[in-house]
């Protein structure tokens, strides 16, 4: 398996130095926006309060541990997390329907509506800023930020432990 530092110099380590650098500037470019929107009343919302919400929204109710399972991190960032968007009445707690001791949460219709001012208001700014586009070209920006996303996250997956030899 060829090492990290043989996969680089077999790659251009020019636009290894372009691309990392304009990774960095749009984080923080995303941060500076917030991907809020566009104009004077921008919808922002936090990172992980939109990545939950969306997650609720589009997989249904589920537990803290399905959550954290489903979004890569472990599930007392997801109860930290959900704590101000269960007091804010956008997420609900309520119980199993099938085993009435375990809690599952769940997108409230105020979580929802706020969930679509957020995405209506950042598909304006993705509009905004892809202006000039052609189809095509924003066919292929979503392929490629969609492949480097996967890829991202799985060098940072953990890697499964192996069982104990008996």
């Amino acid at each position: 398996m060829p090492t990290q530092s043989d996969m680089t110099t077999h790659l251009d380590t020019g636009v290894l130095d372009l691309l990392q650098h304009q990774v960095a500037v749009f984080a923080r470019r995303a941060e500076q926006t917030r991907l809020g929107g566009v104009g004077q009343a921008r919808n922002s919302m936090d990172r992980a309060a939109y990545l939950l919400l969306n997650r609720l929204d589009q997989e249904g109710p589920m537990g803290v541990k399905a959550l954290a399972a489903g979004m890569g991190i472990d599930s007392s960032t997801v109860t930290r997390q959900v704590a101000p968007l269960v007091d804010s009445g956008m997420v609900k707690r309520t119980s199993h329907p099938e085993d009435g001791r375990a809690v599952v949460l769940q997108l409230s219709p105020r979580g929802k509506a706020r969930l679509e001012e957020v995405r209506s208001s950042r598909r304006a700014l993705m509009a905004q800023v892809t202006d000039g586009w052609t189809a095509e070209e924003q066919d292929i920006f979503c392929d490629l930020l969609t492949r480097f996303n996967a890829a991202l996250a799985a060098v940072h997956a953990p890697v499964p432990q192996a069982a104990s030899a008996s």
